[in-house]
């Protein structure tokens, strides 16, 4: 991927390997399904969305597989499916040779929800 001033995720899909494409699209859905007020934005040079001002996931398309940043917490078992597909601090890797997993994904995305409102109300908390 040559290119690295992206202006839409649309032009991010275009510039991916033509392998990743699918699955790069098929996250973006994901996203859009499970959180309709989430914004699509381009953010350190990879597609992200955001949420209420705040970088809700970042994903990205390359060779072999595609990744999603950053790792939310959840519960035991939900950790222990992502572990499945962890690959160092924060990031997931689903390989491009086998079926993305939709249902995973989903809950990635509902669990970064969870995070970033946590962090809002952490925040708030220490300001009274």
């Amino acid at each position: 991927m040559a290119k690295t001033n992206f202006s839409s995720i649309d032009e991010y899909i275009a510039a991916c390997p033509e392998q990743s494409r699918e699955y790069v699209q098929k996250i973006r859905e994901i996203v859009h399904a499970a959180v309709p007020k989430a914004k699509e934005k381009i953010s350190y040079q990879l597609a992200c969305f955001e949420l209420d001002g705040k970088n809700l996931v970042h994903f990205a398309g390359w060779k072999s597989h595609v990744s999603m940043y950053p790792i939310p917490s959840g519960t035991k078992e939900f950790t222990k499916e992502i572990s499945k597909y962890a690959d160092g601090k924060g990031t997931i890797k689903f390989p491009l040779d086998k079926p993305l997993p939709l249902k995973l994904i989903r809950q990635v995305v509902k669990n970064r929800v969870v995070d970033n409102q946590k962090i809002e109300k952490s925040k708030y908390g220490k300001r009274k």
